[in-house]
C-alpha cells in the first residue's frame, strides 16, 4: 500500500503495522508510457502515411516520372523539334525487348504485290521478314508482309526510337516527357496560385464574416458561373496561346474550391477559446488569421492541392485536345494525345503512351491524396 503521510493515516489504516507501509514519491508515479520523445503533427502523420502501401507507391511512381521529365529529354540523344521525315511513323524499339519480340521494330504491311518484295528498291535487302498472308487481289497476288521498319526506311543500326516516331520523324520518347515537364509545370503553376488566392479570399471571408462574407462568397458564385471554354478563348486571344493563358484560364475560378474549404475551416475554428483568449490579449487581425487559426487548413488544404494536380493536368491535355493548347512544336500530354488520335487505327503507339502515362499521374496522384487525407486526419493521431 502507497500513501503519502504516515503522520495522517486514515482511521481503518491506525493498525497496520509500519513496516508493510510505503511511502509515496514522485518516483513512484513515473508513467513508462511516456518516457519517448514527443511525436509532433506532421511526423506522425508521416509515419501513418508510410504504412499505407498504395499512397507510398504512388509517390514513388509520381517522383520516378517528375526525375524522367527531366532527365530523358536531355539524354535521349534527340530534341523534341528534330525531324526526320525518312524516319516518320517508325514502330517502338527497345535494345533488349527486340530479341524477345517485343518492340522489334517490325510492321505488317498489307496488300503488297507479291513481286515487289524481290524489288531492292522497294523493300532493301534484309527488311523483309516473312510472308504473312497471301491471297488474290484481282488479277494480281497481294501479300502481308512482316518487315523490319527499320531497315525498310533505311535507319543506320544501333539507331533506336524507344517510343517510335510521329509523322515528322521526331521522337516519340523525347517529345514525351518534354511534354510532361510543360503538363507538370502548368499544373504545378495554377495549383500554387489557386492555392495562394484561394486561401486569402477564404480567410478574409471566414475570419470577419458578416457583409464581407456575404459580398466575398456571392462574388464568387457569380465567377463560378462564367462559361469556363469561353474564357479559354478570351485568354488566348488577349495573350495568345501558351502556358501563361492556361494558367490564367485554369485560375479565374480554379481557386474557388479552395476559398470554400479554407472559409469553412475559419468559421470551425475562429471561436475556439485559443483564438479569442489572442485577441482579447490585443493580438492583430493578420496574426490570429495566419499564426492561430490558418495551420488548422494546412492538412485539407494540402491534400486538396494534391487532388487538384491531376485535375490540372486533365484540363490542360482536354485544352490542347481541342486545340487551344500551347503552340506547336513545343509538345504536351494533350498534344500528343490529339496528333495520335487521327492515326489511331493505324499507329496505335502514338496514344498508347501519352494515355498510359496520363493515366498513371491522374491514379497517382488521387491515391496519395487519399493517403494524406486519411494521415493529416487528426482522429487518427496516435494510431499504429
Amino acid at each position: 500500500m502507497i500513501i503519502e503521510d504516515r503522520n495522517h493515516l486514515p482511521q481503518e489504516l491506525e493498525d497496520i503495522p509500519a513496516e508493510k507501509l510505503q511511502l509515496a514519491g514522485k518516483d513512484n508515479y513515473r508513467d513508462e508510457a511516456f518516457a519517448t520523445a514527443p511525436i509532433g503533427f506532421y511526423r506522425d502523420a508521416f509515419r501513418r502515411l508510410r504504412k499505407n502501401k498504395v499512397s507510398m507507391a504512388s509517390l514513388i511512381a509520381i517522383l520516378v516520372i517528375i526525375l524522367l521529365a527531366i532527365v530523358v529529354p536531355e539524354i535521349s540523344g534527340y530534341t523534341y523539334v528534330q525531324q526526320n521525315v525518312d524516319q516518320k511513323y517508325l514502330p517502338p524499339k527497345i535494345p533488349g525487348l527486340e530479341k524477345l519480340g517485343i518492340a522489334d521494330g517490325t510492321r505488317v504491311m498489307t496488300n503488297r504485290k507479291k513481286s515487289s518484295i524481290s524489288d531492292p528498291t522497294r523493300f532493301p535487302e534484309g527488311s523483309v521478314l516473312e510472308i504473312v498472308r497471301e491471297y488474290q487481289a484481282g488479277k494480281r497476288i497481294a501479300v502481308d508482309v512482316k518487315v523490319d521498319y527499320y531497315k525498310y526506311c533505311g535507319v543506320p543500326e544501333g539507331v533506336y526510337h524507344w517510343f517510335g516516331t510521329d509523322y515528322l520523324g521526331r521522337d516519340i520518347l523525347t517529345r514525351l516527357f518534354r511534354g510532361t515537364r510543360i503538363s507538370l509545370l502548368i499544373a504545378l503553376l495554377s495549383v500554387v496560385t489557386n492555392l495562394i488566392i484561394g486561401v486569402i479570399y477564404g480567410s478574409v471571408a471566414g475570419y470577419y464574416g458578416g457583409r464581407i462574407d456575404m459580398f466575398l462568397t456571392h462574388f464568387a458564385e457569380v465567377l463560378d458561373g462564367l462559361p469556363y471554354i469561353v474564357v479559354t478563348i478570351l485568354f488566348m486571344m488577349l495573350f495568345g496561346a501558351g502556358i501563361v493563358s492556361i494558367v490564367l484560364a485554369l485560375t479565374v475560378t480554379g481557386w474557388i474550391g479552395t476559398a470554400r474549404l479554407t472559409r469553412a475551416q475559419f468559421y470551425r475554428f475562429k471561436g475556439r477559446e485559443y483564438v479569442l483568449s489572442a485577441r482579447t490579449m490585443g493580438v492583430p487581425d493578420r496574426r490570429l488569421i495566419f499564426r492561430h487559426i490558418l495551420p488548422n487548413t494546412v492538412g485539407p488544404l494540402i491534400t486538396r492541392a494534391m487532388i487538384a494536380v491531376p485535375g490540372a493536368i486533365f484540363s490542360e491535355s482536354f485544352l490542347a485536345y481541342i486545340g487551344l493548347g500551347i503552340m506547336p512544336p513545343e509538345p504536351s500530354i494533350g498534344i500528343l494525345l490529339s496528333s495520335g488520335q487521327s492515326v489511331l487505327l493505324q499507329y496505335p503507339y502514338l496514344t498508347l503512351f501519352p494515355a498510359v502515362l496520363i493515366s498513371v499521374l491522374m491514379v497517382a496522384f488521387n491515391m496519395l491524396s487519399n493517403g494524406l487525407r486519411d494521415a493529416m486526419d487528426p482522429n487518427h493521431r496516435g494510431e499504429e
